[in-house]
């Protein structure tokens, strides 16, 4: 049992297939008879037909979200400082202009300090960028020599137990071909990143160390989990980008991949100021449908994970017909801002199918709204994507983030950002 979590562990967060994890359903036959809840019915029985109905009914559907799967944040009432520790006007062989930028948040006498890797293109104005946590560091992201390497603790998922597990030199570089960072500077968007350990490390501490620390306020099943924190970290990074005058804030795209790809979807629906939201494999917990029972399920991700969400999601471990809501109205959560899913061919453990269904589902809150909603009725082929103010692909390949997703991810953010 030992040894089967700390290979699921260790496959989610280094991007491997799950195509062989035990214990999960691969078969569409086998799905459950299901009815997926109308987001555009109130709990009570009656009808949404206005945008002032779904005002209300949103509030109805993201509190459940909030008590019941991801956690409830506390309201955030401290300092905020920011300072430059590093600049480079010519990184990037000259193309773009890097800096890090530490920020130190304050509550009272508890305090948390994490550093913003931030690129942008030479620009003489405002330029929107994409905002979104690495797995490795920030030195992770390219191979340039002058990014510091965090002194956060580190994930060691092969280990046996938990220790201090530092980043090294070695890491440098690591995670170039998941970040893309040239190809999006080329486009004229900025990249702004941090790793999501220096939030909240991703372990079962307690809720003790990150964010969580900056509180001392007494836990039960609605308090937040890590998934929560990490959202909550880039509200604050948010915060920070409002401040400076190179990024356009209006246009800030929140983006993620897996576990962080829930986060992102999260955080988009908690945090109205992100203009575009992108989930990259998310899965379960994510975009991915929980009544469908396929791949990962509840169960599994809170028994591996339990640090992850709110006491109150342990009551769906193999009980996800109880659930009075699914993904699809995470996704709905966003509208009207554009969001974008992607899923991978040979990622089976995140569910593509459940992740277009939501999609597909979400899209009448769309229409409501006045926006184009969901251009498709079928599952698209692989590597054919469909655009309208939700986005979908299935790609060829594992789990992972390609530059096919990136070039997906930036025609998307062009077609939305850059008619306005």
């Amino acid at each position: 049992m030992r040894k089967a979590f700390i290979i699921l562990v260790f496959l989610q967060l280094f991007g491997l297939s799950y195509s062989q994890q035990p214990k999960a359903n691969y078969d569409e036959s086998k799905i459950p008879a299901y009815t997926l809840p109308d987001p555009l019915i109130f709990s009570d029985g009656s009808r949404v037909s206005s945008k002032e109905d779904w005002g209300k009914r949103r509030n109805e559907i993201f509190k459940m979200f909030e008590n019941e799967v991801y956690g409830i944040c506390p309201a955030w009432e401290g300092k905020l400082i920011s300072s430059e520790i590093s600049s480079d006007p010519h990184a990037l062989d000259g193309k773009a202009i890097r800096k890090e930028i530490k920020i130190n948040l304050q509550n009272g006498s508890r305090e948390l300090n994490f550093t913003v890797l931030l690129y942008l293109p030479h620009s003489s104005k405002p330029v929107p960028v994409f905002l979104g946590y690495n797995f490795g560091g920030n030195h992770s992201v390219t191979v340039e020599p002058g990014i510091s390497i965090t002194s956060s603790w580190m994930r060691n998922d092969a280990d046996d137990g938990i220790k201090e597990n530092k980043a090294t030199e070695a890491g440098r570089g690591i995670s170039v071909a998941q970040w893309q960072v040239r190809e999006i500077i080329a486009r004229g968007y900025g990249l702004a990143t941090l790793y999501y350990g220096e939030i909240d490390p991703d372990f079962d501490d307690g809720f003790k160390n990150g964010v969580h620390g900056l509180y001392g306020i007494k836990r039960d099943s609605t308090s937040w989990g890590s998934i929560a924190a990490w959202a909550w970290g880039l509200s604050r990074v948010m915060d920070w980008m409002e401040t400076y005058p190179s990024i356009d804030s209006k246009k800030v795209i929140v983006m993620g991949h897996s576990r962080l790809g829930k986060t992102s979807l999260w955080a988009g629906a908690a945090d109205k100021r992100f203009a575009i939201v992108i989930s990259n494999n998310s899965g379960c917990g994510g975009a991915a449908l929980s009544k469908r029972i396929y791949g990962e399920t509840v169960g599994i991700i809170n028994s591996a994970f339990p640090h992850w969400f709110c006491g109150n999601f342990n009551k769906y471990n193999k009980k996800e017909a109880r659930l009075p809501f699914d993904q699809h109205e995470l996704l709905a959560l966003i509208a009207p801002r554009p969001v974008y899913v992607a899923s991978a061919e040979d990622d089976q453990w995140a569910d593509p199918r459940g992740e277009f269904l939501a999609c597909l589902n979400a899209a009448p809150v769309y229409v409501l709204l006045g926006c184009k909603g969901f251009p498709a009725t079928e599952m698209p082929a692989v590597n054919s994507p469909v655009k309208g103010d939700i986005g979908y692909h299935i790609r060829s390949g594992n789990h992972d983030v390609k530059l096919y997703d990136w070039q997906q991810y930036l025609d998307f953010a062009d077609y939305h950002l850059k008619k306005r």
